[in-house]
Protein backbone atom coordinates (compact mmCIF):
# COMPACT_ATOMS: atom_id res chain seq x y z
CA UNK A 1 0.00 0.00 0.00
CA UNK A 2 1.40 3.40 -0.99
CA UNK A 3 -1.18 6.84 -0.45
CA UNK A 4 -3.40 4.51 1.24
CA UNK A 5 -1.41 2.94 3.89
CA UNK A 6 -0.09 1.11 5.59
CA UNK A 7 -4.06 1.25 7.27
CA UNK A 8 -6.99 -1.29 7.40
CA UNK A 9 -9.14 -2.58 4.65
CA UNK A 10 -12.59 -3.58 5.22
CA UNK A 11 -14.17 -5.73 2.09
CA UNK A 12 -17.85 -7.26 2.23
CA UNK A 13 -18.22 -10.74 0.56
CA UNK A 14 -14.79 -11.56 0.62
CA UNK A 15 -15.21 -15.27 0.63
CA UNK A 16 -16.20 -16.25 -2.84
CA UNK A 17 -15.00 -15.32 -6.53
CA UNK A 18 -14.33 -11.49 -7.00
CA UNK A 19 -13.85 -11.15 -3.56
CA UNK A 20 -12.01 -13.99 -2.53
CA UNK A 21 -8.97 -12.79 -5.04
CA UNK A 22 -9.49 -8.97 -4.19
CA UNK A 23 -9.51 -10.65 -0.64
CA UNK A 24 -5.80 -12.24 -1.51
CA UNK A 25 -4.37 -9.58 -3.41
CA UNK A 26 -5.20 -6.89 -0.57
CA UNK A 27 -2.84 -8.98 1.89
CA UNK A 28 -0.67 -9.62 -0.41
CA UNK A 29 -0.72 -5.50 -0.57
CA UNK A 30 0.24 -5.31 3.62
CA UNK A 31 -2.82 -4.24 4.32
CA UNK A 32 -4.75 -5.24 7.78
CA UNK A 33 -7.76 -6.57 6.68
CA UNK A 34 -11.39 -6.74 8.07
CA UNK A 35 -13.40 -9.27 6.28
CA UNK A 36 -16.99 -9.16 6.84
CA UNK A 37 -19.40 -12.38 5.80
CA UNK A 38 -21.61 -15.21 6.52
CA UNK A 39 -19.36 -16.81 9.36
CA UNK A 40 -18.37 -20.43 7.94
CA UNK A 41 -15.83 -22.74 6.69
CA UNK A 42 -15.80 -20.28 3.50
CA UNK A 43 -14.49 -17.06 5.68
CA UNK A 44 -12.32 -19.23 7.90
CA UNK A 45 -10.54 -20.70 4.75
CA UNK A 46 -10.28 -17.32 3.10
CA UNK A 47 -8.94 -15.31 6.59
CA UNK A 48 -6.43 -18.66 6.60
CA UNK A 49 -4.86 -17.84 2.87
CA UNK A 50 -5.21 -14.34 3.81
CA UNK A 51 -3.23 -14.95 6.72
CA UNK A 52 -0.46 -16.86 4.86
CA UNK A 53 0.04 -14.24 2.36
CA UNK A 54 1.43 -11.56 5.17
CA UNK A 55 -1.75 -9.90 6.68
CA UNK A 56 -3.27 -9.65 9.77
CA UNK A 57 -6.97 -10.60 9.01
CA UNK A 58 -10.22 -10.15 11.54
CA UNK A 59 -13.60 -11.96 10.72
CA UNK A 60 -16.71 -10.22 11.40
CA UNK A 61 -20.06 -12.34 11.11
CA UNK A 62 -22.61 -10.62 9.20
CA UNK A 63 -25.62 -11.80 7.11
CA UNK A 64 -25.72 -8.79 5.06
CA UNK A 65 -29.42 -9.24 4.15
CA UNK A 66 -30.41 -8.22 7.38
CA UNK A 67 -29.76 -4.40 8.26
CA UNK A 68 -29.42 -5.40 12.25
CA UNK A 69 -26.57 -7.58 11.60
CA UNK A 70 -25.11 -5.01 9.15
CA UNK A 71 -25.20 -1.80 12.03
CA UNK A 72 -23.55 -4.48 14.81
CA UNK A 73 -20.87 -4.86 12.06
CA UNK A 74 -20.17 -1.84 12.03
CA UNK A 75 -20.67 -1.52 15.75
CA UNK A 76 -17.56 -3.76 15.78
CA UNK A 77 -15.41 -2.25 13.51
CA UNK A 78 -15.89 1.02 15.25
CA UNK A 79 -14.95 -0.55 18.85
CA UNK A 80 -12.01 -2.14 17.20
CA UNK A 81 -10.54 1.28 15.40
CA UNK A 82 -11.19 3.03 19.11
CA UNK A 83 -9.45 0.50 20.80
CA UNK A 84 -6.11 1.02 18.41
CA UNK A 85 -6.90 -2.99 17.54
CA UNK A 86 -6.70 -2.70 14.09
CA UNK A 87 -4.68 0.31 12.30
CA UNK A 88 -6.42 3.23 10.93
CA UNK A 89 -9.43 2.27 7.99
CA UNK A 90 -8.18 3.51 4.99
CA UNK A 91 -10.87 1.79 2.49
CA UNK A 92 -14.05 0.30 2.38
CA UNK A 93 -14.89 -1.94 -0.48
CA UNK A 94 -18.07 -2.96 -1.21
CA UNK A 95 -18.38 -6.29 -2.80
CA UNK A 96 -20.82 -8.54 -1.98
CA UNK A 97 -23.52 -8.86 -4.31
CA UNK A 98 -26.55 -11.00 -4.76
CA UNK A 99 -29.36 -11.67 -7.87
CA UNK A 100 -32.64 -13.26 -6.13
CA UNK A 101 -34.15 -15.13 -8.95
CA UNK A 102 -37.55 -14.12 -7.30
CA UNK A 103 -38.29 -10.44 -6.88
CA UNK A 104 -40.63 -11.51 -4.15
CA UNK A 105 -38.91 -12.67 -2.00
CA UNK A 106 -38.30 -10.15 0.84
CA UNK A 107 -35.41 -9.52 3.71
CA UNK A 108 -35.30 -10.06 6.93
CA UNK A 109 -36.31 -6.27 6.83
CA UNK A 110 -38.92 -6.67 4.50
CA UNK A 111 -37.52 -5.29 1.10
CA UNK A 112 -36.64 -7.10 -1.98
CA UNK A 113 -33.51 -9.22 -1.72
CA UNK A 114 -31.15 -7.87 -4.62
CA UNK A 115 -31.55 -4.61 -3.62
CA UNK A 116 -31.66 -5.21 0.29
CA UNK A 117 -28.02 -6.65 -0.66
CA UNK A 118 -26.64 -4.91 -3.43
CA UNK A 119 -27.66 -1.61 -1.82
CA UNK A 120 -29.33 -1.52 1.10
CA UNK A 121 -26.80 -2.79 3.49
CA UNK A 122 -23.81 -1.04 1.84
CA UNK A 123 -25.45 1.95 2.42
CA UNK A 124 -26.11 1.16 5.93
CA UNK A 125 -22.37 0.11 6.31
CA UNK A 126 -20.78 3.27 4.71
CA UNK A 127 -23.05 5.44 6.77
CA UNK A 128 -22.39 4.20 9.76
CA UNK A 129 -18.55 3.88 9.30
CA UNK A 130 -17.86 7.12 6.99
CA UNK A 131 -17.11 9.10 10.32
CA UNK A 132 -14.52 6.58 11.82
CA UNK A 133 -12.16 6.59 7.81
CA UNK A 134 -8.38 8.42 8.35
CA UNK A 135 -7.87 10.38 5.43
CA UNK A 136 -6.52 9.64 2.71
CA UNK A 137 -8.88 7.07 2.31
CA UNK A 138 -11.55 5.21 -0.47
CA UNK A 139 -14.76 3.90 -0.84
CA UNK A 140 -14.85 2.09 -3.88
CA UNK A 141 -18.12 -0.22 -4.86
CA UNK A 142 -18.60 -2.52 -7.03
CA UNK A 143 -21.38 -1.34 -10.32
CA UNK A 144 -22.05 -3.11 -13.33
CA UNK A 145 -22.85 -1.90 -16.82
CA UNK A 146 -25.80 -3.41 -17.02
CA UNK A 147 -28.08 -0.17 -15.62
CA UNK A 148 -28.05 0.70 -19.42
CA UNK A 149 -28.53 -1.60 -22.64
CA UNK A 150 -25.87 -1.82 -25.37
CA UNK A 151 -26.13 -4.26 -28.60
CA UNK A 152 -24.51 -7.31 -26.81
CA UNK A 153 -26.84 -7.02 -23.91
CA UNK A 154 -29.93 -6.86 -26.16
CA UNK A 155 -28.62 -9.54 -27.81
CA UNK A 156 -28.32 -11.90 -25.10
CA UNK A 157 -31.43 -10.66 -23.70
CA UNK A 158 -29.72 -8.68 -20.55
CA UNK A 159 -32.35 -6.18 -19.02
CA UNK A 160 -31.44 -2.69 -18.35
CA UNK A 161 -32.66 -0.98 -15.16
CA UNK A 162 -36.22 0.48 -15.08
CA UNK A 163 -35.69 3.26 -12.15
CA UNK A 164 -38.37 3.86 -9.66
CA UNK A 165 -38.97 5.75 -6.63
CA UNK A 166 -36.23 3.71 -4.42
CA UNK A 167 -39.04 3.22 -1.94
CA UNK A 168 -40.80 1.10 -4.61
CA UNK A 169 -37.82 -0.27 -6.10
CA UNK A 170 -37.24 -1.78 -1.83
CA UNK A 171 -40.63 -3.35 -2.23
CA UNK A 172 -40.87 -7.16 -3.00
CA UNK A 173 -43.04 -7.97 -6.03
CA UNK A 174 -46.63 -9.35 -5.55
CA UNK A 175 -48.33 -11.97 -6.43
CA UNK A 176 -48.47 -15.98 -6.15
CA UNK A 177 -46.45 -16.18 -9.76
CA UNK A 178 -42.78 -15.70 -9.41
CA UNK A 179 -41.83 -12.56 -12.23
CA UNK A 180 -39.47 -14.73 -13.90
CA UNK A 181 -35.50 -14.04 -14.69
CA UNK A 182 -36.73 -10.72 -16.45
CA UNK A 183 -37.62 -9.00 -13.62
CA UNK A 184 -35.12 -10.60 -11.90
CA UNK A 185 -32.70 -8.92 -14.23
CA UNK A 186 -33.96 -5.97 -14.30
CA UNK A 187 -33.93 -5.55 -10.04
CA UNK A 188 -29.86 -5.92 -10.15
CA UNK A 189 -29.76 -3.30 -12.86
CA UNK A 190 -31.85 -1.20 -10.65
CA UNK A 191 -29.26 -2.36 -7.93
CA UNK A 192 -26.66 -0.85 -9.84
CA UNK A 193 -27.97 2.34 -11.20
CA UNK A 194 -28.37 2.56 -7.65
CA UNK A 195 -24.96 2.15 -6.57
CA UNK A 196 -23.82 5.01 -9.07
CA UNK A 197 -26.42 7.56 -7.66
CA UNK A 198 -25.29 6.81 -4.20
CA UNK A 199 -21.72 6.84 -5.05
CA UNK A 200 -22.19 10.32 -6.64
CA UNK A 201 -24.24 11.75 -3.46
CA UNK A 202 -21.98 10.22 -1.25
CA UNK A 203 -19.16 12.13 -2.46
CA UNK A 204 -21.14 15.32 -1.56
CA UNK A 205 -21.47 14.43 1.76
CA UNK A 206 -17.90 12.64 2.20
CA UNK A 207 -16.06 15.65 1.38
CA UNK A 208 -12.46 15.47 0.84
CA UNK A 209 -11.60 13.46 3.48
CA UNK A 210 -12.91 10.11 1.09
CA UNK A 211 -12.99 9.27 -2.14
CA UNK A 212 -15.56 7.23 -3.79
CA UNK A 213 -15.28 5.45 -7.13
CA UNK A 214 -17.31 2.69 -9.07
CA UNK A 215 -15.48 -1.30 -10.28
CA UNK A 216 -16.85 -2.92 -13.00
CA UNK A 217 -15.21 -5.81 -12.94
CA UNK A 218 -16.52 -7.03 -16.67
CA UNK A 219 -19.06 -9.61 -17.18
CA UNK A 220 -18.27 -12.65 -15.44
CA UNK A 221 -21.11 -15.42 -16.36
CA UNK A 222 -20.97 -18.56 -14.53
CA UNK A 223 -20.00 -17.17 -10.85
CA UNK A 224 -22.02 -17.33 -8.15
CA UNK A 225 -23.83 -14.52 -8.45
CA UNK A 226 -26.91 -16.69 -9.94
CA UNK A 227 -26.52 -19.80 -8.38
CA UNK A 228 -30.01 -19.33 -7.08
CA UNK A 229 -31.14 -19.75 -11.29
CA UNK A 230 -32.17 -22.87 -12.70
CA UNK A 231 -29.79 -25.19 -13.69
CA UNK A 232 -30.16 -24.98 -17.14
CA UNK A 233 -29.55 -20.88 -16.85
CA UNK A 234 -26.25 -21.50 -14.35
CA UNK A 235 -25.08 -23.91 -17.10
CA UNK A 236 -25.08 -21.57 -19.89
CA UNK A 237 -23.35 -19.75 -17.76
CA UNK A 238 -20.82 -21.90 -17.13
CA UNK A 239 -20.38 -22.66 -20.65
CA UNK A 240 -20.37 -18.34 -21.37
CA UNK A 241 -17.59 -18.16 -19.02
CA UNK A 242 -15.12 -19.49 -21.24
CA UNK A 243 -15.11 -17.57 -24.07
CA UNK A 244 -12.14 -15.88 -25.13
CA UNK A 245 -11.72 -12.32 -23.64
CA UNK A 246 -14.46 -12.79 -21.06
CA UNK A 247 -13.71 -11.46 -17.34
CA UNK A 248 -12.37 -13.76 -14.37
CA UNK A 249 -12.55 -13.76 -10.66
CA UNK A 250 -9.25 -14.62 -10.90
CA UNK A 251 -8.24 -11.56 -13.27
CA UNK A 252 -10.47 -9.26 -12.12
CA UNK A 253 -9.94 -9.60 -8.15
CA UNK A 254 -6.57 -7.69 -8.20
CA UNK A 255 -7.61 -5.02 -10.03
CA UNK A 256 -10.07 -4.06 -7.50
CA UNK A 257 -7.64 -4.75 -4.77
CA UNK A 258 -5.54 -1.82 -6.57
CA UNK A 259 -8.49 0.36 -6.84
CA UNK A 260 -9.04 -0.13 -3.07
CA UNK A 261 -5.31 0.63 -2.49
CA UNK A 262 -2.39 0.99 -4.96
CA UNK A 263 -1.62 5.38 -5.49
CA UNK A 264 -2.01 4.62 -9.23
CA UNK A 265 -5.79 5.07 -8.44
CA UNK A 266 -5.94 7.79 -5.72
CA UNK A 267 -7.08 10.55 -8.00
CA UNK A 268 -10.78 8.49 -8.29
CA UNK A 269 -13.40 10.35 -6.91
CA UNK A 270 -16.89 11.90 -7.44
CA UNK A 271 -18.03 8.61 -8.29
CA UNK A 272 -15.46 7.60 -11.08
CA UNK A 273 -16.53 4.51 -13.04
CA UNK A 274 -13.86 1.92 -13.54
CA UNK A 275 -14.20 -0.47 -16.28
CA UNK A 276 -11.50 -3.08 -15.13
CA UNK A 277 -8.77 -0.77 -16.00
CA UNK A 278 -10.39 2.00 -17.84
CA UNK A 279 -11.77 5.38 -16.40
CA UNK A 280 -15.06 5.40 -18.41
CA UNK A 281 -17.79 7.57 -18.45
CA UNK A 282 -21.12 6.27 -17.36
CA UNK A 283 -24.42 6.66 -19.44
CA UNK A 284 -25.99 10.04 -19.77
CA UNK A 285 -28.87 8.09 -17.31
CA UNK A 286 -26.50 7.45 -14.54
CA UNK A 287 -26.33 11.10 -13.79
CA UNK A 288 -29.41 12.60 -12.19
CA UNK A 289 -29.20 15.29 -9.14
CA UNK A 290 -32.94 14.99 -8.82
CA UNK A 291 -32.54 11.13 -7.91
CA UNK A 292 -29.44 11.37 -6.46
CA UNK A 293 -31.12 13.68 -3.74
CA UNK A 294 -34.12 11.68 -3.42
CA UNK A 295 -32.38 8.36 -3.01
CA UNK A 296 -30.14 9.77 -0.55
CA UNK A 297 -33.38 11.15 1.41
CA UNK A 298 -35.07 7.55 0.32
CA UNK A 299 -32.08 5.60 1.97
CA UNK A 300 -32.47 7.26 5.10
CA UNK A 301 -36.09 6.60 4.91
CA UNK A 302 -35.86 2.70 4.48
CA UNK A 303 -33.09 2.19 7.07
CA UNK A 304 -34.46 4.20 9.90
CA UNK A 305 -37.94 2.21 8.97
CA UNK A 306 -35.99 -1.22 9.52
CA UNK A 307 -34.07 -0.04 13.12
CA UNK A 308 -37.57 1.16 14.03
CA UNK A 309 -39.30 -2.01 13.51
CA UNK A 310 -37.04 -4.19 15.90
Amino acid sequence: MTSTGPGTVLITGPTRNLGRHATLALAERGADLLLVGRAGPDLTAVAREARARGARVREIDCDLSRLAAVRAAAATVRDLLAAGTVRPLRALVANAGAMSVDTRRASADGYEMTFAVNYLAHAQLIGDLLGSFTAPARVVLVGSNTYSANVWRRLLRVPEARWADPVELAHPADGDTNPGMTESGIAYSNAKLAILYFAHELQRHAGAKVNVSVFEPGWMPGTALGRGAPAAFQAIGRALGHLPGVSTPQRSGPLLAAIAVDEKWAHLRDGAFVVKTKPTEVQFVAHDRDRERRLWAATAELLERARAAL
